[in-house]
C-alpha cells in the first residue's frame, strides 16, 4: 500500500513513521517540514495539567497517549540515533495569588476524579522543591506523571528516518475517481498517486481543494526560548506551570539548559508576534519565577495551532481513499502517538482495540454534523 501523507508537522511525520513501521510505503508532502505549529511547541506531555472543565472525552485520550510515549520515544531514538530531549521530571503548577489557588483547588478535584496522581502543596514546600520560585507563590499542585520532550528534536529525528520519502512541495487539491481519493495534485500541476491519502496539514487542511469543510480555527500563540546565565543554571529542574490572575503560563526546562516560556492564545488572525503577548508572558513568568528576567532571549516564535470547536482532534475517514487528522489544538505533541496509531488503523481498516473505548467516535470529524449548535471552546484559560 502506498500512502501519501500531506503535512510534515509532528502529526503527519508520526503518522507516516507509524505507517512505515507497519509495512506501508509512504510519501510525505509539505512545503516547510517541521516549521508549523510543532516548531513553536514547548513539548509538555501533561495529561493531568491539561485537564479543563467540560472536556471529559479528552481525558482518556491524553492518558492513553502519555502511556504510549515511552515506547514511541524509545523506538524513534533507536531508529534515528537521536536524543529527543525526553525529560521525566515532574510538573509543578503554581498559584500566583489566593484567587488562582482557589481555581487550582477546584481543578485538582477534577483531575483526581479523572484518576490522575495530584498532590496539593503549600507555597513553601514548592519552593523547597524549586528554590527559584517566587516567595509570593500561594500554593502549588504536584503532578508526578506530567513530563516533557523537545518537539524540534522529534521532528529532526522523524525527518531523518523519513528523508527518502519527503517531498518539499504544496498540495493544492485531492484527485478523485468515482468519489474516492486516488492521489493529490501539487502546486506545479504534477500529481502523486496513492492507495490512501492522509491529510495532516493542521489549519492548512482547509486550503486544499476537495477536502470537505472542517470546523477548524486558528489559535495563535507566542513562545519564547531563553537561556539562564551560568550563575543561575539550572534555573529549574521541573516544568513549572501556573495561573497568574487567571492567565496560564509555563516554563519548561530542557536537559541542555534551554528554557521555553509560553504561551499566549488569541484568535485575531494576526500572524506576527505581538509586543503585548511577549510582555504578558515575561510579566506572568516573573510573578512565578523572578530569575526569568536574568535570562537571555534566544528565540521568539509565533504560530497558529489548529483547533476544533470542542478542542478535540478531528481524526476520521472522509472518503474511501482519504483520512483526515488535524485539529489537535494545544495537545498535538502529547496526542501524536495516539493520533498516529488511530490514523494508521483507519488506513489499514483494522480495529483499534488498544485505544480507549469510544476513541474513534470522540475524534470523528463528522461528530458536529447533526448538532444544531456548534459547541464552543473553553477560552477561559483556566487550565493548569
Amino acid at each position: 500500500m502506498h500512502v501519501v501523507v500531506v503535512g510534515a508537522g509532528i502529526i503527519g511525520l508520526s503518522t507516516a513513521w507509524t505507517l512505515r513501521t507497519h509495512g506501508a510505503a509512504v510519501t510525505v508532502i509539505d512545503p516547510a517540514p517541521g516549521l508549523g505549529a510543532t516548531h513553536a511547541a514547548a513539548g509538555m506531555l501533561a495529561p493531568a495539567a491539561e485537564v479543563v472543565w467540560g472536556q471529559i472525552p479528552l481525558y482518556p485520550l491524553m492518558r492513553a497517549s502519555a502511556e504510549l510515549y515511552a515506547g514511541f520515544a524509545a523506538e524513534l531514538t533507536a531508529a534515528s540515533g537521536a536524543d529527543l530531549g525526553h525529560s521525566r521530571a515532574e510538573t509543578l503548577v503554581c498559584a500566583g495569588d489566593r484567587a488562582d489557588l482557589a481555581s487550582l483547588r477546584e481543578l485538582v478535584s477534577v483531575q483526581a476524579s479523572a484518576g490522575f496522581d495530584v498532590t496539593l502543596l503549600t507555597g513553601s514546600t514548592a519552593r523547597d522543591l524549586e528554590p527559584a520560585l517566587a516567595p509570593g507563590i500561594c500554593g502549588a499542585v504536584r503532578l508526578p506523571g506530567d513530563h516533557a520532550i523537545d518537539p524540534r528534536r522529534i521532528v529532526r529525528a522523524l525527518t531523518t528516518v523519513l528523508a527518502p520519502h519527503l517531498v518539499t512541495a504544496s498540495v493544492r487539491a485531492l484527485r478523485r475517481t468515482g468519489g474516492a481519493t486516488v492521489g493529490v495534485e501539487l502546486d506545479d500541476g504534477s500529481a502523486v498517486a496513492a492507495d490512501q491519502v492522509v491529510i495532516a496539514a493542521g489549519a492548512d487542511c482547509t486550503g486544499i481543494s476537495g477536502v470537505p469543510d472542517l470546523p477548524l480555527r486558528e489559535v495563535w500563540g507566542d513562545v519564547i526560548r531563553l537561556r539562564a546565565p551560568a550563575s543561575l543554571t539550572p534555573l529549574l529542574t521541573r516544568t513549572v506551570r501556573g495561573l497568574v490572575m487567571g492567565r496560564p503560563v509555563y516554563v519548561v526546562p530542557r536537559p541542555d539548559g534551554e528554557l521555553v516560556l509560553g504561551a499566549t492564545s488569541r484568535e485575531d488572525g494576526r500572524s506576527g508576534t505581538l509586543a503585548g503577548g511577549v510582555h504578558q508572558l515575561l510579566r506572568d513568568a516573573e510573578r512565578l519565577l523572578p530569575g526569568i528576567l536574568e535570562c537571555e532571549i534566544t528565540d521568539i516564535t509565533t504560530r497558529a495551532r489548529p483547533g476544533s470547536p470542542d478542542d478535540l482532534p478531528l481524526i476520521g475517514r472522509i472518503d474511501d481513499g482519504c483520512v483526515v487528522s488535524t485539529g489537535y489544538f494545544r495537545h498535538g505533541i502529547l496526542l501524536a502517538p495516539l493520533g498516529a496509531r488511530l490514523t494508521a488503523d483507519l488506513v489499514f481498516d483494522r480495529s483499534s482495540s488498544w485505544a480507549p473505548a469510544g476513541a474513534h467516535d470522540a475524534v470523528s470529524p463528522h461528530r458536529f454534523a447533526s448538532s444544531s449548535s456548534t459547541p464552543q471552546p473553553d477560552l477561559t484559560g483556566s487550565q493548569l
